[in-house]
């Protein structure tokens, strides 16, 4: 194995010039992808309704295609899933990625064209593999087999050739034959539907493997780790795979799991952030030392990005990449090679470099509290959490916050359900910590909480054990695909799952 580690490792860092190019000439590369985006769809029923063939600069793109969401262009999806051709995109779209996201019960079906498949997602997927390498030449991954962890759809036919499924089930199903080697589950368990009882088959059969890699969403990746350790009656992973140097994780912010992740590996192994979806792969941390990932700029993406202040307005202003600032809340906006035109992923970045371009996920822009003007994000929240549980010892499992609107007899609250691997030994103490933090991180929520006029103090309600693991799987939303919402404009969430609980 040894010399095939070689020889992959030679042949995975060929792209690394590449990459080097796109951090060189940005502009350039998006330019470039630009006018091939505009120009391969000008044929199509979206680019002779939106006057594609008219389109010679970016201003008039802006003016003439609109902002669109998935409820914008579902009406089209919903013919292409039906078997019409060159609705969105010129070549034949026969994959649908189903999302459910987080924000919503209803599923999406993201058009995957061959050119998304191959140019965007198995691009950022060697690409993650070619920076590791790149950064760690004498690593050993080749050796041993890799852990991935995806979601739990498998495949639902609509007619001979075409269906639908998680994005891990579509890539799976594609992957090359040299892919399947190295990966571990086989895909039958990799893509059983019954979570549970994959988490449990996955367990018997990794304990006998030599894994050097993991890949998976956190939560859900500890639920699998804690299995494997319970099983071998190891204290840590490390024990169990002496050889593992690498854990590849994404879809929610890192921060509140490195203690327990810490803890169960036992040992240092080196963690790598993707940003990648149904809609696309966008970002990788290039270096397992820096806390940002690089935009990908070369994937058939063409990317805008959108000023908060822009949000709901009826024609919002969008910039291009020479125009953003580090440090600023934007929605992004991307139009790509499955036929997504000025799609609003419903993300909000903020870059910490602009030489080269490296973003930061701050949040959701439907996933965020603004009851009272203080407009708190999925970042300020991740933050505050990670520094009260290093202030107290505290390990936060899963959480989740909701306003408590203003009475008569008190000023409005957010409110906070918190599961924790290891509870804080002086709750208050956690609280004010948590508070502090908030108000250090955002000057908007400082000034509300000014006297207790607007906001007091949170409320913190802590859950038993698996309570949000129990209130998912009510749910149906088991999965790598599905996450706990971490912040919500309305009650809803917070109500169901304290009624859930006191309901069980």
């Amino acid at each position: 194995m040894s010399i095939i580690n070689s020889i992959f490792g030679w042949f995975i860092k060929k792209r690394i010039h590449q990459i080097d190019l796109f951090m060189k000439y940005p502009h350039d590369v998006q330019n470039e992808w630009f006018e091939r985006l505009v120009q391969t769809a000008k044929n199509t029923e979206w680019g002779k309704e939106f006057g594609y063939r008219d389109i010679n600069s970016m201003p008039r793109f802006k003016e003439q295609v609109p902002i669109s969401s998935y409820e914008n262009l579902e009406p089209r999806i919903q013919r292409i899933l039906k078997g019409e051709q060159n609705v969105l995109w010129p070549s034949e779209i026969k994959m649908f990625a189903k999302s459910s996201g987080t924000t919503s019960t209803k599923s999406k079906f993201i058009p995957v064209s061959e050119e998304s498949l191959e140019e965007c997602h198995y691009k950022g997927g060697k690409d993650l593999m070619s920076l590791y390498y790149n950064e760690f030449p004498e690593s050993k991954l080749m050796s041993g087999r890799g852990l991935a962890m995806g979601g739990s759809s498998n495949f639902v036919p609509l007619n001979d050739d075409t269906y639908y499924g998680d994005l891990s089930a579509i890539i799976i199903k594609n992957l090359p034959f040299w892919a399947h080697l190295h990966r571990t589950p086989d895909s039958d368990v990799a893509l059983n539907p019954s979570w549970e009882e994959k988490i449990e088959q996955i367990a018997q059969i990794t304990v006998k493997q030599d894994i050097t890699n993991i890949s998976g969403v956190p939560s859900w990746m500890l639920v699998l780790l804690d299995r494997v350790m319970e099983m071998t009656g190891k204290a840590s992973i490390l024990e169990v795979w002496p050889n593992l140097e690498w854990y590849v994780h994404g879809g929610v912010n890192f921060a509140p799991y490195c203690d327990r992740f810490s803890h169960v590996m036992g040992g240092k192994i080196n963690y790598s952030e993707t940003y990648n979806a149904s809609e696309g792969f966008f970002g990788i941390q290039e270096s397992t030392s820096r806390d940002d990932m690089l935009l990908m700029l070369d994937y058939g993406i063409f990317y805008e990005f959108m000023p908060m202040s822009e949000l709901d307005r009826d024609h919002p202003k969008t910039l291009q990449l020479d125009e953003v600032e580090e440090g600023v809340n934007y929605a992004m906006i991307i139009s790509t090679n499955g036929g997504l035109w000025r799609y609003k992923i419903g993300d909000t970045i903020q870059f910490t470099s602009l030489e080269p371009y490296r973003i930061k996920v701050s949040g959701r822009t439907k996933h965020y509290i603004n009851a009272f003007g203080e407009e708190v994000i999925v970042e300020n929240a991740e933050q505050a959490i990670a520094t009260a549980s290093a202030k107290s010892g505290a390990i936060v499992k899963e959480y989740t916050a909701a306003p408590k609107y203003m009475e008569a007899s008190a000023a409005g609250a957010h409110e906070w359900l918190i599961e924790f691997e290891r509870a804080p030994d002086d709750l208050e103490f956690f609280v004010e910590m948590l508070d502090n933090a908030l108000k250090g991180l955002n000057s908007d929520y400082e000034a509300k909480r000014y006297h207790d006029k607007v906001l007091r103090m949170p409320i913190v309600h802590v859950m038993s054990s698996g309570s949000f693991y129990r209130w998912m799987k009510s749910r149906g939303k088991l999965g790598g695909q599905n996450k706990v919402p971490r912040l919500s404009n309305t009650r809803d969430y917070v109500e169901d799952i304290l009624s859930f609980q006191h309901g069980a």
